[in-house]
């Protein structure tokens, strides 16, 4: 795993060989084992290593095809590398074992249809020096991130953004759209950051910028989701046999490497699945939790600390393992450095990610995570249900946006933008949402389809976020993190499973606010629903409490924390009317909305954790005053 990043000039001027290192060197926390740069003239790349794959020089990047005509900056994994060396072998000597130089030298074989042969994840930049043309492209799922910005003089990129802010011409804006957008989703669901002008390549896709052609600029998407329903097999247990093999060969697959790998263990199925069948093949597993001091927390909030079911998976499989508690006051010590780390702002409270990947980075380079387990098989049914009735395709769209605008709804959205309300006012956010679906994708007319529609909708969209801050925050710790989950045959295979196999309960909905208290044990109580083929396969594996338990997402209890313990952080930082934001929203909006919260109105942690991220993301990345103190 490593960082990567690169200019073209435009106007063809040679590449300043200390811009490209101080871009590069800017990601060192993603690659502290080795650096290098390789420059033609105008094109320049830049490679940080963290060596997993063959630790010898022989593997060091920038790395060049055995034809010399391909040089390849690269950031992943490719699990299925050795079979493609086999497939390469008769038309290229290699000199190194690792990855990257079966990936160059696929480039050179087959052009950029290797990226269709790659089981893995992946970010690269390939420049043709033939053709003159840079080839930046991103695995499957969007694993691995890579961003670009360019203007009329240059066009960069890198892994992470904070490499931009080493190149003269770029100059850190707040993109307002993007900012709309965030604060109706927690997330951009476009290809937009909240730094303008910054993109995020697409999952799925690769862009070429061919010099040739007057810097023209094409992305192309070479692979996307499809939930649909393949009657492939004849009965349930054909479905319950192939799972359990597919998941087996994906974890085992994914311990390939020349270093230690490790596996968080948060005490849930999926987590627990992967760590039961790693420990097979690799015995002495070392396995993190991170849990939290629950003495102020109440309610739903009690059920938070799993460390007592990761425990107990713990001895089941004879693992060496490893766990830290977090406070209230662990929010507020990690908060600037999670920004700096994190820079493109997604999703809810992922302060015990960045503590998880602190404490594993400790003793492992690589560990393994059970994401991708909800979005495949279905683990958040109070979410597709409340569309499962719709009367059409326009119908399901207005209730699915409903759902997820997670921190804002519209009716607020115009006051609380108002300061700079005339430079948004344009965006429509439902359409944001609505074209999220391809034109080509079938209008949904059953139940079933309209369920497949909305894990469509997740792996597009709250999938993309979770691994942007899994991937930021634990190299942040210079430590890469693996998805078992995301094997490229377990997910052709998992879209592919009938939704009944998912979901026993299609018929009988119960209608869920996604900040209602209770709504995990509601569903639960009613129904034990979602994930249904993983609890009938993983229950060989894990422990019965486990299986049967509801589903739980790794958050801390910050609903009491902001009204309790960090309440005085809060008020200092949001309530000051010197604070940032208020140069992008209403005081009295953000006012009365906390107010709602702390008043136990409504649950508006969410909101709260967004604010705080966007004031610490305004002090660090637009004043400059924070960077200091990082």
């Amino acid at each position: 795993m490593c960082a990567i990043t690169g200019i073209i000039n435009l106007t063809k001027n040679p590449v300043d060989r200390k811009i490209l290192w101080d871009m590069t060197d800017a990601l060192a926390h993603r690659g502290p084992d080795g650096r290098g740069i390789y420059i033609d003239h105008y094109l320049g790349l830049g490679h940080r290593r963290l060596a997993i794959i063959d630790l010898s020089d022989a593997a060091s990047q920038p790395m060049r095809s055995a034809d010399k005509n391909f040089v390849v900056s690269y950031n992943g994994e490719i699990y299925n590398f050795c079979a493609l060396r086999s497939q390469l072998k008769h038309r290229y000597d290699f000199r190194s074992r690792s990855d990257t130089e079966v990936v160059v030298n696929a480039f050179a074989a087959w052009g950029v249809n290797a990226l269709k042969k790659f089981n893995g994840m992946f970010a690269l930049a390939l420049w043709d020096k033939r053709s003159r043309t840079l080839t930046l492209a991103r695995d499957r799922y969007g694993i691995k991130p890579l961003y670009y910005w360019r203007n009329e003089k240059v066009f960069i990129f890198a892994s992470e953004i904070k490499a931009f802010l080493k190149h003269p011409e770029f100059k850190a804006v707040v993109d307002r759209e993007a900012l709309l957008e965030y604060f109706t989703f927690q997330n951009n669901f476009t290809d937009k950051t909240l730094f303008n002008g910054v993109k995020l390549l697409p999952a799925g896709s690769f862009l070429q910028v061919s010099l040739k052609e007057g810097a023209a600029i094409n992305a192309h998407c070479y692979w996307d989701f499809c939930f649909k329903e393949e009657k492939s097999l004849k009965n349930n247990n054909e479905y319950y046999e192939e799972l359990d093999r597919l998941f087996k060969r994906a974890v085992k697959r994914q311990l390939v490497g020349d270093v230690e790998v490790g596996s968080f263990l948060s005490g849930g199925i999926d987590s627990g699945s992967i760590v039961a069948a790693a420990s097979h093949y690799q015995p002495g597993l070392k396995t993190f939790c991170v849990g939290f001091d629950l003495s102020s927390a109440s309610g739903l909030e009690l059920s938070f600390d799993e460390r007592k079911k990761a425990e107990r998976l713990s001895y089941l499989y004879q693992t060496e393992h490893y766990e830290m508690v977090l406070k209230s006051g662990d929010m507020k010590r990690c908060l600037p450095r999670l920004i700096w780390s994190l820079e493109d702002l997604r999703l809810g409270q992922s302060y015990p990610n960045f503590y998880a990947a602190k404490i594993a980075s400790r003793f492992v380079k690589v560990c393994l995570s059970g994401i991708g387990g909800d979005e495949l098989f279905a683990g958040y049914p109070w979410r597709y249900y409340r569309t499962i009735h719709s009367k059409n395709f326009t119908h399901y769209i207005e209730e699915y946006y409903r759902y997820w605008q997670r921190l804002v709804p519209n009716k607020i959205i115009r006051n609380l933008f108002s300061p700079v309300w005339d430079s948004v006012k344009h965006v429509w956010t439902q359409d944001i949402f609505k074209n999220v679906f391809p034109p080509r994708m079938s209008l949904p007319r059953t139940a079933e389809d309209y369920i497949n529609h909305s894990l469509y909708f997740e792996g597009k969209t709250f999938l993309n976020g979770l691994f942007i801050v899994e991937d930021k925050l634990s190299m942040a710790n210079s430590m890469e993190v693996r998805v078992p989950f995301f094997d490229n045959d377990l997910v052709d295979f998992a879209m592919k499973i009938p939704v009944k196999l998912k979901l026993k309960n299609i018929k009988k909905v119960l209608s869920i606010d996604e900040d209602e208290l209770a709504k995990r044990e509601k569903y639960f109580a009613r129904m034990r629903d979602g994930k249904i083929i993983l609890r009938k396969v993983f229950g060989k594996y894990v422990d019965d409490s486990i299986i049967k338990q509801y589903k739980q997402g790794f958050s801390g209890p910050d609903a009491s924390w902001f009204r309790g313990e960090s309440i005085e952080y809060v008020k200092t930082l949001l309530l000051s009317r010197k604070a940032n934001i208020y140069d992008y929203f209403d005081y009295r909006t953000v006012q009365s909305l906390i107010a709602e919260h702390l008043g136990g109105k409504f649950n508006r942690r969410l909101f709260i954790w967004s604010l705080l991220c966007f004031e610490w993301w305004l002090k660090i990345f637009i004043s400059g005053k924070a960077q200091e103190k990082l």
